[in-house]
């Protein structure tokens, strides 16, 4: 059963941004079981290889192997015919599990200005994402003003100026090369005075320098406290669904320079690297908000585990 809140359309775009990893994923599913009618030790070997080849990652492709185990040696006869439904169950079951220990706790209703600090490197969609939220908000009729906090590149200003164009929505900028937190501060004060809900920050994707890139964003946040005590209220971080692995060693550098506490994986329509999702929700005891599964202003989806996972095992 699906929720009221995921329209059939919804669903529908769904499962055709996740077409191409759900191809992949069961042609080596269906090869890793061939010949064979009970899930026996060799299966099992396959099936790990299979998951980690889908980008699930080691870890969490353990965590599912371990929990297949349990239930073939409670079982004692399990068929390869039931395997697809099994993986479904399980991975959904580790996902549930993860969720407890990390309720979703984004009261965007109950604050104003609500911040969202927006980092990831460049080039993950991190501008797109941003234009992408700030629709959403707006349909959903707050008022929305975006911060161009990537001072670094002019390229990026210019980007996230499109992007407010298109939405119809204030954006605070400066000149390229100008201190970021001064924008921010700017962004804040007017967000304040103009009665502002929803304010989206722009920072620069910078990795090659960690400890740079921990100072400015630090110093970003210690301003936005100036202005608004608890601000941030949100830090996300976007990646990458197409590179599999390296969206991984992203998530590990940025969760290290500051305080994520929300992930969004972009790109999951162009590749067969859509496992990516399910080992980062598991890996980073940060919960996975948005996936980006198309090209559209609204095809960046709130993620909601139980229509993923049922999306990637629809046969």
């Amino acid at each position: 059963m699906f929720k009221k809140i995921f329209s059939k359309k919804k669903k529908e775009t769904l499962d055709k941004g996740l077409e191409k990893s759900k191809k992949s994923f069961f042609n080596k599913l269906s090869k890793a079981v061939a010949g064979k009618s009970k899930v026996d030790d060799e299966v099992l070997d396959n099936l790990e290889e299979v998951l980690i080849t889908s980008d699930v990652g080691v870890d969490t492709t353990l965590k599912i192997i371990e929990r297949i185990e349990k239930r073939v040696s409670k079982d004692k006869y399990l068929g390869t015919s039931e395997l697809n439904r099994i993986l479904r169950e399980e991975i959904a079951g580790l996902l549930s599990e993860q969720e407890k220990n990390n309720p979703l706790e984004f009261d965007v209703n109950n604050t104003k200005p609500y911040v969202i600090m927006v980092v990831g490197v460049n080039g993950v969609g991190k501008t797109t994402t941003i234009g992408k939220l700030a629709y959403k908000f707006t349909q959903e009729g707050k008022k929305v003003m975006l911060g161009a906090a990537d001072t670094f590149r002019a390229a990026a200003i210019d980007q996230l100026q499109i992007w407010a164009d298109r939405v119809g929505i204030p954006i605070i900028k400066q000149k390229m090369g100008s201190d970021p937190a001064s924008v921010v501060f700017d962004t804040l004060q007017s967000a304040k005075a103009h009665d502002i809900d929803v304010v989206l920050i722009d920072t620069a994707g910078r990795l090659h320098n960690k400890i740079n890139l921990m100072n400015e964003l630090s110093k970003i946040k210690n301003v936005m406290k100036k202005i608004i005590p608890d601000a941030p209220h949100e830090i996300l971080l976007v990646l990458d669904g197409s590179t599999g692995q390296n969206a991984f060693e992203q998530a590990k550098q940025f969760t290290k320079a500051t305080d994520v506490n929300a992930l969004a994986v972009t790109k999951l329509d162009g590749t067969a690297k859509g496992g990516v999702v399910i080992g980062i929700s598991d890996q980073f005891n940060i919960p996975v908000k948005y996936i980006g599964i198309g090209e559209k202003i609204e095809d960046l989806q709130e993620f909601d585990k139980n229509e993923f996972v049922d999306s990637f095992f629809k046969e």
